[in-house]
């Protein structure tokens, strides 16, 4: 697909619980590493029994096109060639969905793999950078992203091939590094079995910090969601608020950091996620850069990692044209 025949257009989706948004990729752009991304729709997922019914009113939609090639990413884990998105109730298998439709390539990908992906494609001018350093080319990158859980995979680089590799290390134990962070994770331990980096960095994770946050400094937590908490924060009204927020950012930095290292992750890390953009402010201003460069006799190969927070939201389309582009 590399030669400088027509780029062959490539269906691409971005299918979650709420909505199933469906695009054409019909071009890219060397010089600028972008993609050309058109023919956009969006469908609402419940109002569809399985993905086959809404995929043939996409396809109809750009019948024109005739696509031969196709990248779903899914919110959701994918086992082998079948796909199960439970909260829709939708199941199918890759093979037969590439059969029925007549794609020449069809890949399903997850969520975090998209993000993977997309990574090297990311325009700086569109996103945040929140730790300055130079990425070294043609090395390893690792997306993290904080949201409904905490995701995390890398794109793995190696003699010019590259594959994403997908994992669990939202699951990994939740290391504490300051005076801090051992008396909240103490507090954690009290009421959680594992205290896992999700346990923390997630949306239901905020509310569990602001309750430790809130025993540590002897105060009555109040009944807040992370939306109240982090309302509270911002508009200064809540001192646990606050103290939550910034440690949430600067708590982040430690763990970005370790996966950082655990993926080798020279290229540059990226943060993506729900629940970091709307704290912005408050995550330039924490401990991030600092914690995430405190390792000991590995700091000069972390402190040159440059960190960037992800605000552009076409993240998945653009990783999963990539993801063809790439094969």
């Amino acid at each position: 697909m590399h030669h400088n025949n027509a780029f062959e257009p490539i269906v691409v989706a971005d299918i979650g619980g709420t909505n199933a948004r469906f695009a054409l990729v019909t071009d890219f752009d060397e010089s600028t590493m972008k993609f050309k991304i058109e023919q956009s729709q969006t469908y609402p997922s419940a109002n569809y029994s399985s993905l086959e019914s809404v995929l043939t009113q996409y396809l109809e939609f750009v019948s024109s096109f005739a696509p031969k090639y196709a990248c779903l990413a899914v919110a959701g884990p994918i086992k082998g060639e079948s796909v199960r998105l439970t909260n829709l109730g939708w199941n199918f298998v890759v093979s037969d969905i590439k059969r029925e439709f007549g794609f020449e390539k069809l890949s399903v990908i997850n969520d975090f793999a998209a993000f993977a992906y997309a990574s090297p494609y990311l325009d700086k001018n569109d996103n945040v950078q929140i730790k300055n350093g130079v990425s070294a080319e043609k090395n390893n990158i690792a997306v993290i992203g904080p949201g409904t859980g905490f995701g995390a995979a890398a794109l793995v680089i190696n003699n010019g091939q590259q594959a994403v590799l997908s994992c669990e290390a939202g699951h990994i134990s939740l290391a504490a590094v300051t005076p801090l962070q051992i008396s909240l994770l103490a507090e954690l331990k009290a009421e959680f079995d594992h205290v896992s980096v999700e346990t923390v960095f997630s949306g239901i994770g905020l509310t569990r910090l602001y309750k430790a946050m809130a025993l540590v400094n002897k105060v009555d937590a109040e009944n807040l969601d992370p939306a109240h908490i982090t309302q509270k924060a911002l508009d200064g009204s809540c001192d646990i608020c606050m103290k939550t927020l910034a440690e949430f950012c600067s708590w982040l930095g430690c763990v970005a950091g370790d996966l950082a290292l655990t993926f080798g992750a020279r290229g540059g890390v990226f943060i993506g996620g729900g629940i970091l953009p709307r704290m912005q402010q408050v995550l330039l201003e924490s401990h991030f850069a600092d914690n995430f460069n405190k390792k000991g006799i590995m700091t000069n190969f972390v402190q040159d990692i440059p960190v960037t927070l992800v605000v552009q939201d076409n993240i998945p389309l653009i990783g999963a044209a990539a993801c063809i582009v790439n094969q």
